[in-house]
């Protein structure tokens, strides 16, 4: 048996699978993130004990029987600090060490390409990509939201925000959007925006959540949130062409990409990530993803130990 997890911004997934793909437990939990405050790490731990428990029962089964497992976690190997202590977590859960710990943008590559050659892009709470070819690696993106995550929930999010305050004073013609934001933010008054989202401090999930709104605003024919999400789908478009440079793909060579994370379920963003990526000069097979992210935490631990799964997308449903 063979246990996948995929730690995001948002929640963390868990999922046991057996040696023929066939998935024997789920179980879902908050975000994993070490950045989450001075106790992240603290949280991180908790969540992924409570977790994996959950998981194992529905499983029939416990930690211990494990044949293996893959731990994808945010901010893994963008800080010594935070990846050094990210590598012990799973062995205080797990009470063994047949595990291996890689952050979670390869779960999103390995579900939805199946391990195969090519590039993801990933767009949930922030965005980034991933890629391998012919044993090369490639990341771009995931800079975080203070001056990256192009294309992700928190950008569509803050890109929404900003254009309720332009609604709001005139200086671009009003739309939906600022309907829609006074209504689902419960503002009494455009000001009380300050309160909800700068003075109440609310964390990266809640910023994030308000990209939801642009879409809503958007599918009421709000052209400037449509333009939003329409900008969104052409940055994800170019993580992807910047992971095929890094790549060193050749000018002709067909290269598979797909995608993970709530932002592409907007047909908008993935219509301009698709419509971005055919205008390149360069080839592109855009691939709908085989299978979810912990999915490919799960495949990940079956490769590394050396007993690749018998899989097959319908035992996802």
């Amino acid at each position: 048996m063979y246990l996948g997890v995929d730690g995001g911004g948002t929640k963390t997934a868990f999922t046991i699978v057996d040696a023929s793909g066939a998935v024997l437990g789920t179980a879902d939990g908050p975000s994993t993130s070490p950045a989450l405050g001075e106790h992240g790490m603290d949280t991180a731990r908790t969540v992924l004990r409570d977790g994996v428990t959950a998981v194992c029962r529905q499983a029939a089964t416990d930690p211990t029987r494990l044949t293996y497992a893959y731990f994808g976690l945010p901010a893994h190997g963008e800080s010594p600090r935070l990846t050094e202590a990210l590598d012990v977590l799973p062995a205080q859960v797990l009470g063994h060490d047949r595990y291996a710990v890689g952050n979670d943008m390869m779960c999103g590559w390995a579900g939805s390409l199946g391990l195969a050659d090519g590039i993801n892009v990933i767009s949930g709470t922030g965005s980034m990509a991933y890629g391998v070819l012919r044993g090369r690696e490639a990341r771009t993106g995931g800079w975080g939201e203070l001056f990256g995550d192009e294309g992700s929930a928190y950008w569509i999010a803050v890109q929404g925000l900003n254009l309720f305050t332009r609604m709001s004073d005139g200086r671009t013609p009003p739309g939906p959007l600022h309907a829609v934001l006074r209504r689902r933010l419960a503002l009494d008054s455009d000001l009380e925006l300050v309160d909800v989202m700068l003075l109440g401090r609310p964390d990266r999930t809640a910023v994030a959540a308000v990209s939801r709104y642009v879409s809503v605003a958007a599918a009421e024919g709000d052209a400037q949130c449509a333009r939003v999400l329409a900008r969104a789908g052409e940055e994800l478009a170019a993580l992807a062409r910047a992971a095929r440079h890094s790549l060193a793909a050749t000018p002709d060579e067909v290269v598979p990409v797909s995608w993970s994370g709530g932002v592409f379920i907007e047909e908008r963003v993935r219509e301009a990530f698709t419509d971005a990526l055919a205008s390149f000069p360069e080839p592109y097979d855009v691939r709908p993803p085989l299978g979810t992210p912990v999915v490919g935490a799960a495949l990940l631990a079956a490769r590394l130990a050396g007993e690749p799964l018998k899989w097959h997308p319908a035992h996802t449903g």
